[in-house]
């Protein structure tokens, strides 16, 4: 059995037969409305990670520039959307799986969304 799944948000279980959950379920869910939230998540992600100190410098270039974007009165789209391809093709590299479903993937997606259409080439790398 096959299943393509596009992409999700929120605690969501895709299971063939039956699941059980003991404890809970708990998950992050920033919106796309707060893209300081979500660079916040995404953030913390990349921090886990324990990527090479080489490309971690890289990465928290590209993060910090994401930053001061979103700390002026018009960020620039295409710029950011930018930043995001190089974050993702960086950490790749270095081996992290950026993989559907992963919060990682989550944080990166959900900023992608907020950019817009502009966004999709994020999302393609995702994919």
């Amino acid at each position: 059995m096959t299943f393509h799944i596009g992409s999700q948000q929120g605690n969501i279980n895709n299971v063939a037969g039956d699941q059980t959950i003991h404890g809970g379920q708990h998950g992050q869910f920033v919106t796309a409305t707060d893209p300081r939230a979500m660079l916040g998540v995404l953030r913390t992600e990349l921090d886990r990670l324990a990527l090479p100190p080489d490309v971690a410098r890289q990465v928290n270039t590209e993060v910090e520039s994401l930053d001061a974007e979103l700390a002026s009165p018009a960020p620039d789209r295409p710029t950011m959307a930018d930043r995001l391809v190089r974050i993702t093709r960086l950490v790749t590299a270095a081996g992290a799986a950026v993989t559907a479903g992963g919060t990682l993937a989550g944080a990166l997606t959900s900023l992608a969304a907020w950019l817009g259409p502009i966004g999709d080439s994020v999302l393609r790398l995702i994919g």
